[in-house]
């Protein structure tokens, strides 16, 4: 099977700033070299405020035969107690029902979910049924994991697989799996789960990934722009934010202006490699240092140098150093050389497409410099 190459580089070349080696860089660039800047609702949760799982076994009728067999009987059995609430006693070995199948039913509970909302439930099959298609879901309490005594929703619905199975004369089409499906909003919310976000007049962000570097950004950015409160990063996942005045807080207006707070966050620099695939992911906080590769007949230089800069003429700027980095490439009679002011990943990628690499090459190399030590960055294997 031929391998195909997918590198996706998450990097913003921008041009040197105006001024740049004379202290002309922005205070974003200075914080990262992407400056993207986000709300602190996309990379924060709030403490407290979170969803809930809740499951139960059900059954599934009106299959067309490819329910479970007398070898899974535990259909059967939910089917004859089910029957006993309608007057009619049956015995589960007795029944050889082939249009109905026990189901696993799972579901998650959002926070604030009142009581009439609907949810949407997964459907998976346990015994040996052969397909879920054009199946009903009946009436399913669905309780939490700790909690049996008190259903929080009741799933009841058409299961929808996406998909379908067909077979006749010895031959068999399907598409998709058709043992898992989901009845859209087919759980209506009985109990809401309390939801606690105000700690004794505390805010707790708890960060989606936890990084130092990023939990001071927030913490800084919050008093910046609202200085009524105060906001503390306690450790690399959280920022506890506290009003200067409590009798005047009002959380819910709080945590709303709080998560439109923009803030830059660090992106560590991260190398993720598949190599099943041949896939290459990498951060744009990638960095090369100087460094020679050869590699079959591939010989790629990497070389740093300085230059001195002068400021033109009138402009009152004064003389600087400035650092290049120089990339050439050699294989057979090709040559590529690039000159930027530092070396990426971006870089290397414009002689791996040049010289037409391999992606197992391109692996190899990469990994090369990490073993190195020209790459500062943590490599990710799949």
């Amino acid at each position: 099977m031929r391998i195909q190459f997918v590198i996706a580089l998450a990097i913003a070349l921008a041009a040197p700033a105006l001024g740049q080696g004379r202290g002309g860089a922005s205070e974003s660039e200075t914080q990262d070299p992407s400056g993207m800047s986000v709300r602190v609702k996309d990379i924060t949760r709030v403490r407290g405020v979170r969803y809930n799982q809740i499951t139960n076994l059900g059954v599934v009728v009106g299959l067309e035969g490819t329910g479970d067999t007398r070898n899974s009987p535990w259909a059967q059995q939910a089917i004859a107690n089910l029957v006993k609430d309608y007057g009619i006693s049956l015995e589960a070995r007795q029944m050889n029902l082939k249009n109905v199948a026990l189901v696993m039913v799972t579901a998650e509970l959002p926070p604030f979910a009142r009581p009439g909302n609907r949810i949407d439930v997964t459907v998976s099959s346990v015994g040996d049924a052969k397909s879920l298609q054009g199946g009903y879901l009946l009436p399913t309490p669905l309780y939490g994991p700790a909690d049996k005594a008190r259903a929080y929703a009741v799933a009841m619905g058409p299961v929808s697989i996406g998909g379908f199975n067909a077979s006749q004369g010895g031959t068999s089409s399907q598409k998709n799996h058709v043992n898992v499906g989901i009845v859209t909003n087919g759980a209506l919310v009985e109990n809401s789960v309390p939801t606690e976000f105000n700690w004794n007049g505390s805010f707790y962000l708890e960060l989606l990934e936890p990084d130092f570097t990023t939990a001071s950004r927030i913490a800084e950015a919050i008093m910046s722009e609202h200085p009524g409160w105060t906001a503390v990063a306690k450790d690399a996942g959280g920022v506890e934010i506290r009003a200067n005045d409590p009798n005047t807080a009002d959380a819910v207006a709080a945590l709303s202006a709080i998560e439109n707070v923009s803030v830059v966050p660090d992106t560590p620099a991260v190398i993720v490699i598949n190599e099943r695939t041949g896939t290459i992911v990498v951060g744009g906080n990638v960095k090369i240092g100087p460094a020679m590769i050869a590699h079959g007949g591939l010989t790629v230089k990497i070389n740093e140098y300085n230059e001195i800069v002068q400021p033109p003429p009138l402009s009152g700027g004064q003389t600087g150093l400035q650092q290049n980095t120089e990339v050439k490439a050699k294989e057979e009679t090709v040559r590529i050389g690039v000159i930027k002011s530092n070396a990426t990943i971006d870089d290397l990628a414009k002689v791996f497409r040049a010289l037409r690499i391999s992606p197992r090459d391109m692996i190899a190399i990469i990994q090369g410099l990490k073993a190195q030590g020209a790459i500062k960055a943590t490599i990710k294997t799949q």
